[in-house]
């Protein structure tokens, strides 16, 4: 009966070890996931700008040859700036 507690007890003992690792790492993790939300990055903000300007030359463009096909000047007033 003691092998057998004994045996049992040692995958376990390891078990309730990374549990514990587990719990204690839990509000660090939390915490990180929380400021990674909060911050933007250069990087991303970047990303958003070139996003934006090419959108608004892509609705330019449109615009520019709109307004060609009609013979008229382009109204970019339609595009956000």
């Amino acid at each position: 009966m003691r092998i057998l507690i004994a045996a049992l007890a040692l995958p376990l003992g390891g078990c309730v070890a990374q549990t514990a690792l587990n719990v204690a790492s839990l509000p660090v993790k939390i915490a990180s996931a929380g400021v990674d939300a909060a911050i933007t990055t250069q990087a991303e903000s970047d990303q958003k700008l070139g996003r934006r300007i090419r959108k608004q030359e892509e609705c330019m463009g449109r615009e520019q040859r709109k307004a060609d096909r009609k013979r008229r000047d382009p109204d970019y007033s339609k595009c956000g700036g």
